[in-house]
């Protein structure tokens, strides 16, 4: 990952991250990945088993976006 990336910013013209830099976004977009809603398909089978109640559905979709690394600001 980190050669990758370092390939990428040389591309672009900018400077090589550290490694640990790199492994700071990758643990933290791994972080928000695990934050988000989980798949809809665990809904509905927590519905079918009756876990859940049927507007689990509804309000699993009316759940806001999970916020992704890229959206983020950079830092200043």
């Amino acid at each position: 990952m980190n050669r990758c990336v370092g390939r990428a910013a040389a591309q672009m013209g900018l400077y090589r991250p550290s490694y640990e830099q790199v492994r700071v976004l990758v643990h933290t977009a791994r972080r928000l990945r695990r934050q988000g809603r989980g798949p809809v398909s665990t809904v509905a089978l927590d519905v079918a088993f009756r876990v859940k109640s049927p507007d689990a559905i509804l309000l699993h979709f009316l759940k806001p976006q999970t916020p992704r690394l890229r959206d983020r600001a950079p830092p200043k």
